[in-house]
């Protein structure tokens, strides 16, 4: 457990030497900032691109349109900013030799796996949760009155789909060399989640559910309860996934 600790503490120093936690929190921060702005500003810039003498009839905003863009812009481009600045996870040390250093010292390969694990997950929760927090401000500031429905279960479910993306690419990165290697493995697992979605049956029980379904809970469309089948398995996943990574890393010859 001390090996655990320590290794957590060094892959923290190195996210903020190497500003990986730097880029991820300005990114969704950028997103907790601009979701309620665009949400207001949109029906505004479409009137102005209008042809004179034409007339349309655009919705005013609401609350929901501004978490439809924290929904849109962290399940696009926040989870595939997470997944391209951790796509080195394991084969940027392994190149430079700084962690086959480390384990011929003593350090526990399991500590490697767990600590890099844990290190990904806590900059990924800090960086969902801060721009959760701004686009909640912002947006009743912006819709002051305006209610959405299930939302700290709709902003966990992302959280949770987050944390299985990274445990895919540390096991993806377990089993190939290279980044390009786990983030090729882990491009094929989303698109099987993508084929597996068009079978009706299989979609309560699918991870990429958490995601999909997200506007469905913020207006209510849907319970939560639809969704603890996915919850379930997913958080099975992520533990499956760990062990794999742990198994395989402990025969992995560096």
């Amino acid at each position: 457990m001390n090996h655990y600790w320590v290794f957590l503490k060094k892959e923290l120093l190195e996210y903020i030497r190497t500003y990986k936690l730097l880029i991820l929190l300005t990114v969704f921060v950028i997103f907790g900032i601009t979701n309620p702005l665009i949400a207001k500003l949109t029906p505004e810039l479409l009137t102005s691109f209008v042809p004179e003498g034409m007339s349309i009839t655009i919705p005013e905003p609401t609350a929901l349109d501004s978490w439809a863009q924290f929904f849109k812009n962290t399940q696009q481009m926040g989870m595939i900013v997470l997944v391209l600045v951790f796509s080195g996870v394991l084969s940027g040390e392994l190149s430079r030799g700084t962690l086959i250093n480390l384990l011929t010292k003593g350090l526990a390969r399991e500590a490697v796996i767990l600590g890099k694990y844990s290190a990904m997950l806590l900059v990924w929760s800090v960086s969902i949760l801060l721009s959760s927090l701004l686009t909640f401000v912002y947006t009743i500031y912006l819709f002051p009155g305006d209610q959405v429905q299930n939302l700290v279960f709709a902003v966990f479910c992302l959280w949770l789909f987050g944390a299985f993306l990274l445990a895919i690419l540390l096991a993806s990165a377990t089993l190939v060399n290279g980044s390009y290697g786990s983030l090729l493995l882990t491009g094929l697992m989303i698109v099987l989640l993508l084929l597996l979605n068009m079978i009706t049956g299989a979609q309560k029980y699918n991870p990429l559910s958490l995601v999909t379904r997200s506007m469905e809970l913020a207006t209510n469309t849907v319970g939560p309860s639809a969704l603890y089948l996915a919850t379930g398995v997913t958080s099975l996943a992520i533990l499956g996934l760990l062990t794999l990574a742990v198994l395989v890393f402990r025969k992995k010859r560096l």
